[in-house]
């Protein structure tokens, strides 16, 4: 079976919900999936459950507080990191799915370069299924993508002063 390049992106919420829905589902069918999520440190209460389930590695690389525009030398060993850890999944034979979570951002901030993420893409395993989420996808990932979905907010209650919830936002 051939495994495509997947982009989630755009401002709305969901990209990276989106992606670990496609990690369950194919958990569900026998495949094994390996998240990295590139700049997140924060608590996500989706990985509690995600963290627990046979075929689903989860790795995180990420700065508490990281802002656009605040960036560290720590952000670019953690991109590193992050990319390192994709790279060596993709390539391992053990993993059918591979999701880089933030991956769009960590290039959008320069932190890792776009043209090693294309050669990833490349050079990857015919069978491997590679999902690449964050705002401010590069054009040239979009261009060598299968699948691109860009979300796109049309209401969210956060910008009437709402707190993110716990368990719904998180």
């Amino acid at each position: 079976m051939n495994g495509y390049i997947r982009v989630y992106t755009g401002k709305g919420q969901g990209k990276t919900t989106s992606s670990f829905g496609a990690g369950l589902r194919a958990v569900g069918a026998g495949y094994n999936v390996f998240l990295v999520q590139f700049l997140k440190s924060r608590e996500d209460s989706a990985l509690n459950i995600l963290k627990d389930i046979d075929g689903f590695t989860i790795e995180r690389y990420g700065r508490e507080g990281k802002l656009k525009g605040d960036t560290l030398p720590v952000d670019y060993e953690l991109a590193e990191k992050a990319f390192e850890a994709a790279e060596e999944a993709v390539f391992s034979g053990e993993y059918d799915l591979v999701i880089m979570d933030e991956v769009n951002v960590a290039l959008d901030q320069e932190l890792i370069d776009v043209e090693r993420v294309l050669g990833l893409i490349e050079d990857k395993p015919v069978e491997v299924e590679v999902i690449l989420t964050g705002r401010y996808a590069h054009p040239e990932v979009i261009d060598v993508a299968d699948l691109v979905t860009e979300m796109h907010p049309v209401k969210h209650y956060l910008k009437s002063g709402v707190e993110a919830r716990e368990g719904f936002d998180y």
